[in-house]
């Protein structure tokens, strides 16, 4: 269709784009792709997707040997290079988290991210200006028509000079210049063709393509630091995309990358899924290098020919960068759809300590607060939203009858009480459709007290606890949805609650979960499921590898489809103790099962009323999937 023809955009010639640590996006020049014989719509440069950095750190016309297959140069052996500065600190994860996200990043955006950097590295800088380093760059800049093998670099010993170069735009450049002795990691490289390619560049290169040597004091040390820590941001945390996206929480992205580099490290995520991660992070950066090649060789305008095959190659890295970004969905990596995924960063408490209660009306009047102490200080908002926006950790946040909505429901990263004056029918939540999540909690401590919450739309939990510990007390959960979800390591305490109407579980227990469960309505869930009543979950479901905790006490669990309490044990497991207790008449009695489930389990179950559930009280099912 004429449409699709006028959006269909094709990326063409530009300049080879530096590295993300080297420079800044560069745009594509407006040469235009011509038009086709038979009056088909001609593409524009200037509508083609914008391209930017890759993995070579600068290009120059290279030199070829001479015919008579000498040196070009009367090359003089070079020495061997110096042990650059390596330092043997660790970091944790909560220390990358405080540096990056707090100290580095802050309330940036990712387009900031560059200057941010820069700005974090200038501060160490003015401690020392110059120094020794090695600079390190790709093999192709300085050599040609050579055998290099898997040489990863080639290294170059120069004076520093960390004077910011006039005319140079971010990232930080430094001026430098080759050190004596002349010293490189290859013997024979001429230094009169290193001096050749400096005297190009005038001689400045980006900073992070330096490496402090040993031995030069504290100060230069330190410096070394900072540039590991600049470039372990670009090679693990920074994504070509970043800045061409929007994102309201770019520092909690960042932290969310951290616990991935973590996770990959100490094995959380499956060896074999990593490495495949990796190797597909790897091609896409392949193919990013290979479409900005092609660009180079393209001049003035691009014929029909080129033009085809710088989309193929364009549309051959955008499928690669959207494999990763859906395997950095982070939901992913977990068992299930839920996994935690609040970008937003924890405030703490206000500076001056002081705790603060938010009153949720319209109109306030004194009987609002007759009941408050002299002391309390308070804040009155319109909307819930604005009241969530203003908290800190210790505030309380008191809603007083009505309808509410409020998207930051679903990200609670501090330790507030949120609850309803008056009956719990009277203060009544609704979800956004438009969202995922309706409640969902990553904060220590986080209560809600005497109100309704009700689902409409969202497809993730009424209320997932992502980490922490979230109390419900005297709560109505109309689910539209799946209802309660609380993931690995997170912890909910339920109190005179009901739950009803969930199309799965009424509460879902992910592995390691914690939950405590006293004086609840449960009825009603899983009805949705009817058609599967092999999948029916019934009132409460428990993921058992590693074993949750649950505590239940004078709960009513009733009118659920499947079981009141549902353990679900993974076929492998179940098969392995079938194999080692086979009886004689080759029959596997589920009961016994059951039975030794539950002694395994962390699971307290007095005083509770389970009936008219479809399949029975408390039963096993077999997940062939888990």
């Amino acid at each position: 269709s004429q449409a699709s023809k006028e959006h269909f955009k094709i990326p063409v010639s530009s300049e080879m784009a530096h590295e993300k640590a080297q420079s800044h996006t560069s745009t594509i020049p407006n040469s235009e792709v011509p038009s086709y014989d038979d009056g088909s719509t001609s593409f524009s440069a200037a509508d083609a997707p914008q391209i930017v950095r890759n993995k070579v750190p600068m290009r120059r016309k290279l030199l070829a040997p001479n015919p008579d297959s000498e040196e070009p140069f009367d090359a003089k052996e070079a020495q061997v290079l110096p042990q650059i500065f390596i330092s043997n600190k660790t970091y944790t994860y909560d220390e990358r988290v405080a540096l990056f996200c707090d100290h580095i990043i802050g309330q940036c955006s990712a387009e900031d991210a560059d200057e941010a950097i820069s700005f974090y590295i200038i501060e160490k800088l003015a401690s020392k200006r110059t120094w020794t380093a090695v600079w390190k760059t790709s093999p192709e800049v300085l050599l040609v028509n050579c055998d290099i093998g898997d040489l990863p670099f080639v290294g170059v010993l120069v004076d520093v000079n960390c004077t910011p170069c006039e005319g140079k735009s971010l990232p930080l450049r430094v001026s430098i210049s080759v050190a004596e002795p002349y010293s490189s990691n290859i013997a024979n490289l001429p230094r009169e063709l290193v001096e050749d390619v400096l005297r190009e560049h005038d001689y400045s290169v980006p900073i992070l393509d330096v490496y402090p040597i040993q031995g030069m004091g504290a100060d230069v040390d330190n410096i070394a630091e900072y540039l590991e820590h600049a470039r372990f941001f670009y090679d693990f945390l920074w994504r070509d995309w970043d800045d061409e996206e929007e994102c309201d929480e770019y520092a909690g992205l960042i932290e969310k990358r951290i616990q991935l580099y973590y996770d990959i490290q100490d094995g959380t995520i499956p060896g074999p899924i990593s490495e495949r991660y990796r190797k597909t992070l790897e091609e896409y950066r392949s193919k990013r290098l290979d479409l900005t090649k092609f660009q180079t060789k393209i001049r003035g305008e691009a014929l029909p020919g080129e033009a085809v095959e710088c989309w193929k190659k364009y549309y051959e890295m955008s499928m690669l960068c959207g494999l990763l970004k859906f395997w950095e969905d982070l939901r992913l990596r977990s068992h299930g759809p839920f996994y935690p995924r609040i970008y937003k960063r924890r405030k703490g408490q206000r500076t001056s300590g002081r705790i603060v209660t938010h009153i949720v009306a319209q109109i306030m009047t004194t009987d609002m607060i007759k009941n408050f102490s002299a002391d309390t200080l308070i804040q009155q908002h319109d909307s819930l939203s604005a009241a969530l926006d203003s908290c800190f950790s210790g505030d309380t946040v008191v809603v007083f009858p009505g309808e509410y909505h409020a998207v930051a429901l679903a990200s609670l990263t501090d330790d507030i009480t949120i609850k309803g004056e008056g009956e719990r029918k009277e203060v009544l939540f609704y979800s956004d459709p438009s969202h995922d999540n309706f409640v969902a909690s990553k904060a220590s401590k986080v209560m809600l007290m005497n109100l309704t919450l009700v689902q409409h739309g969202t497809c993730d939990g009424i209320v997932v606890v992502e980490s922490g510990q979230l109390t419900l007390d005297n709560c109505v959960l109309k689910c539209q949805g799946t209802g309660v979800c609380v993931l690995t390591g997170a912890s909910l305490v339920m109190k005179n609650c009901e739950i009803s109407g969930a199309k799965g579980a009424g509460v879902e227990l992910y592995p390691g979960s914690i939950a405590e469960l006293h004086r609840n309505e449960i009825h009603h869930c899983s009805n949705q499921l009817a058609k599967d009543s092999k999948g029916s979950q019934g009132g409460i479901n428990l993921k058992v590898l590693p074993q949750p905790q649950l505590k239940l006490t004078d709960n009513h669990i009733h009118d659920n489809h499947g079981y009141g309490v549902t353990i679900l044990v993974p076929d492998n497991l179940y098969k392995a103790s079938e194999d080692l207790e086979q009886t004689a008449s080759g029959d596997k009695n589920e009961t016994d099962y059951l039975s030794k489930a539950l002694q395994k389990l962390s699971l307290e179950i007095t005083t509770n009323k389970l009936e008219s559930n479809t399949k029975g009280d408390i039963g096993l099912l077999i997940c062939f999937k888990c």
